[in-house]
């Protein structure tokens, strides 16, 4: 079964007077795969620009958006028609060799997830390390799967979502001693922990659909509440073998499904931003950003 949804995603940026704008990078387009096809596009900007279509080296689609005049207001729509099937990591066969935690992935493996299994914040003290191993049974053998589910629902179950409009993502040390962050915080956390169990991890931004949000659909009675919605979201993938690349959403314990639709993937969040660009004029010209995000299922 596909479900068709329409997506439009608007980013405004103000200015108290008109600035001159530097090339801007964006990420807004869906990623294409056996699960998820790009049905309709359309790229809208003011002022008027040059528009460069390319993928970088993750294989994301990235428009390179060039601003032609200086203006008060930088305004970014992008519209999207999509087709989603379903997902749900829990159905897929993990090779005999990965059932069991600890596994190893083959030479060729490593040779292709070496970035995706190298940590990129320290931990000095171990205390990320410590809380990863937490999640490995002491009383028998360890579920992959099992190992990753658990640490997936504990972090919905006992971290305070906070969302969060300024760039950057906190360091999973800051998230552990905090106990709160955004979606991308979250999924760093979870990606770095799992990386050092040997588990092979990438950033994933998107979209998260939420039927409270829709004026054609309705939540089902007893859901629980979609944290996310409404802007871009963040999650992450693991590498398993057998099953690919499962898909984890730690803010809303999500496993795949519908909710969760593709734009881009990365080794660190920092590669994966949905807009970034330079704009150049009196340092307090800036006012702020407005970003929103509507994702509709088709009836």
């Amino acid at each position: 079964m596909t479900i068709r949804y329409d997506i439009v995603h608007t980013t405004v940026y103000r200015y108290r007077e008109p600035v001159r704008f530097g090339e801007h990078r964006v990420m807004f387009r869906p990623r294409d795969s056996h699960d998820l096809r790009v049905l309709a596009t359309d790229l809208e900007v003011s002022p008027q620009s040059e528009v460069r279509l390319i993928q970088d080296p993750h294989s994301n689609s990235v428009a390179l958006v060039q601003p032609l005049a200086p203006a008060a207001e930088l305004k970014i729509v992008c519209t999207f028609t999509i087709e989603h099937a379903h997902s749900h990591n829990l159905e897929l066969p993990l090779a005999p060799s990965a059932e069991h935690f600890p596994f190893a992935y083959s030479v060729e493996e490593r040779f292709d997830l070496e970035h995706y299994l190298r940590p990129h914040h320290d931990d000095p003290d171990g205390k990320l390390t410590a809380w990863a191993r937490r999640f490995i049974r002491t009383d028998g053998p360890t579920g992959t799967r099992e190992l990753l589910v658990q640490m997936n629902q504990h972090i919905r179950d006992h971290f305070e979502y906070a969302a969060r409009d300024e760039e950057g993502t906190q360091g999973p040390l800051e998230t552990l001693e905090r106990g709160r962050g955004s979606c991308r915080d979250f999924a760093l956390l979870m990606m770095e922990a799992a990386r050092r169990l040997g588990v092979a991890t990438r950033f994933v931004s998107g979209y998260l659909y939420d039927p409270a949000l829709d004026e054609s659909a309705a939540a089902e009675p007893g859901e629980p509440e979609t944290l996310g919605a409404g802007s871009t979201h963040a999650w992450l993938q693991a590498y398993l073998p057998g099953a690919g690349w499962v898909p984890f959403d730690p803010t809303n314990n999500l496993l795949g499904g519908y909710s969760l639709i593709r734009v881009g993937v990365a080794r660190h969040p920092g590669q994966a931003a949905p807009v970034a660009g330079t704009w150049y004029g009196p340092p307090n010209a800036y006012l702020g950003m407005d970003v929103q995000v509507q994702v509709r299922r088709q009836r």
